[in-house]
């Protein structure tokens, strides 16, 4: 949408959180929080998104240079103060103006698409998300009128009488006309208890001037998650892991037992590939077809898995290539590793790819044998079809040709041959 531009709060200090980190760079299945909303933005094709930093803002920056333009709230005056804080990036702009919170990880984007779409139809001057929720507490009450047209949103800390009753409330997701956004917020007064200006203030403010004010209701209610606290970072992670599981499960994914497997956002696997329970799998992992991979497997960042491998119980591989009907079945790590076709890896193997200073690599060749408890002491490379016998010791530097045999502590080669 060329003629949308967005802004996204993400300033506040996020105090009840009880961390050193900004609130927005805490992770939900191995992403930042506020990656999710930057994703929506892309996905609308919004040119340009501000984000509003404040608290430990550059920290914001350095994490995600690059996908946003930094605007910087001096100081945290709420959100109406923080939105005014994009105006001089938007005095010349006359289209609409997406504004979102950068706590939403849950937000899906044909929601925002679908409440973006509807205010472009409409004379609206304002249309803002909804959710209707069994326990409002906390959350900005939608005050309707006897047509049942939206005139105000009440703050739950300023809600009484019946209001504290209301179930619907807002979201935190506006699109607006930016003249009369801007407008608006000029005219939007410091909220006495708080000692902040309110951005859900231009609702009533539009609603006196006789503007029209259309709203959008999520169809999930959840959509509306805000992460304030550890608790709510929890149910955040539980929803996406869920929807991250049932979408593999769609492509043809076997998952044995979904609520003790945990598959990072990002991660991609092949069709006919099975999951076993207590298996952990990071963001960029890529797993091939007909695959078999656990239980108590842990592939970590840079793992990539040819077709028809099996990783087994308690094992765990980082930053390694695994070629096509390799296998290893048992109690093994593997590191920094590229592992061949149709290679054996015995039960207990351990590539020692850290020497206390820097990561060094390991390389297997196609159908190569590595024994029970053998310890490859990185770098080295074990050619082809060759073999290293249960218990060896390849230490660091040394090479086994290409279908020799290479046993012992430290492992000499007894045979240039074929496998004994």
């Amino acid at each position: 949408m060329k003629d949308l531009r967005t802004i996204i709060l993400a300033a506040g200090k996020g105090t009840r959180m009880n961390s050193d980190i900004p609130k927005v760079l805490h992770t939900v299945c191995g992403r930042p929080i506020i990656q999710y909303v930057l994703d929506i933005t892309k996905g609308l094709g919004s040119l340009k998104t501000y984000v509003i930093l404040g608290h430990k803002g550059a920290a914001v920056k350095t994490a995600l240079d690059g996908m946003f333009i930094g605007v910087e709230q001096a100081r945290l005056l709420g959100t109406a103060d923080a939105v005014k804080c994009a105006e001089s990036h938007l005095r010349n702009y006359r289209g609409d103006v997406l504004i979102l919170s950068g706590d939403t990880p849950l937000l899906k984007l044909a929601t925002v698409k679908r409440l973006v779409q509807k205010h472009k139809r409409s004379d609206a001057a304002c249309t803002f998300l909804t959710a209707v929720v069994h326990n409002p507490k906390g959350y900005g009450r939608v005050i309707r009128n006897e047509s049942g047209a939206a005139v105000a949103i009440r703050e739950d800390k300023d809600a009484s009488g019946y209001e504290r009753d209301i179930a619907e409330i807002n979201v935190g997701v506006y699109c607006c006309r930016s003249k009369e956004l801007f407008g608006a917020l000029k005219a939007v007064k410091i909220n006495a208890k708080k000692k902040e200006f309110y951005l859900t203030d231009i609702i009533e403010y539009f609603s006196q001037q006789g503007r029209r004010i259309e709203t959008v209701e999520t169809e999930d209610p959840s959509e509306g998650l805000g992460v304030n606290t550890r608790e709510d970072l929890a149910t955040a992670e539980s929803v996406v892991r869920r929807d991250i599981l049932r979408d593999f499960m769609i492509q043809g994914v076997t998952i044995i037992d979904p609520g003790t497997t945990y598959i990072d956002a990002g991660a991609k696997i092949g069709s006919d590939t099975v999951i076993y329970p207590f298996t952990f799998i990071e963001g960029d992992v890529r797993i091939g077809n007909h695959c078999r991979i656990g239980p108590f497997a842990r592939l970590r960042l840079g793992t990539r898995i040819e077709d028809r491998v099996e990783i087994g119980n308690f094992t765990e591989v980082s930053r390694t290539r695994v070629g096509t009907k390799s296998f290893m079945k048992h109690f093994s790590f593997l590191g920094d590793t590229s592992v061949g076709a149709q290679v054996n890896i015995g039960a207990g193997v351990v590539t020692a790819n850290f020497d206390g200073r820097q990561k060094n690599k390991t390389k297997i060749g196609d159908g190569a044998f590595i024994g029970s408890d053998a310890v490859l002491i990185a770098p080295v490379k074990i050619g082809k079809k060759a073999v290293v016998g249960a218990g060896s010791v390849v230490t660091k530097g040394k090479t086994v040709p290409d279908g020799s045999v290479a046993v012992g502590v430290p492992a000499k080669i007894i045979s240039g041959g074929r496998r004994p």
